[in-house]
């Protein structure tokens, strides 16, 4: 009678682009994490904006378009969605948000982060899993 083979279980490595890729996720995650979610791509509103302290009650009346213009040239956006008014905030040459801190891996902006970083990972491309990397 042959013995069952038993496979080595192997990880592969997680890719923030690749949601398949990541793991499950549990709350003391964070703490030795690199930050894999703060490399995704980062959905803002208006109300968002108001509360990063990127722009204040006034703008809040400016066509969004007029408020997309003046934020991608001042560098805190890259990309703005006209349909759905969404704004998309810009992220460092190597795909890290602009407001995680390079050194700490930590967000400079947490009490005041928008939704879509509060919600992660209970909404986002995989609910419940996040693109967690071991701190280096």
């Amino acid at each position: 009678m042959k013995k069952a083979h038993r496979q080595k279980k192997t990880t592969r490595p997680v890719c923030p682009e690749t949601p398949d890729t990541w793991v499950r996720y549990h709350g003391r995650l964070c703490d030795s994490c690199s930050a894999g979610c703060c490399r995704l791509e980062v959905e803002v509103d208006v109300a968002d904006l108001v509360r990063m302290g990127l722009i204040d009650d006034f703008d809040v009346g400016t066509p969004a378009k007029l408020l997309a213009k003046r934020l991608r040239r001042d560098g805190v956006i890259e990309h703005f969605n006209h349909k759905r008014e969404i704004f998309s905030l810009t992220r460092r040459a190597n795909a890290d948000c602009i407001y995680l801190h390079p050194r700490t891996r930590r967000c400079t902006i947490y009490e005041k982060r928008p939704v879509t970083c509060r919600n992660h990972p209970r909404i986002g491309p995989r609910p419940g899993y996040c693109a967690y990397r071991q701190r280096a």
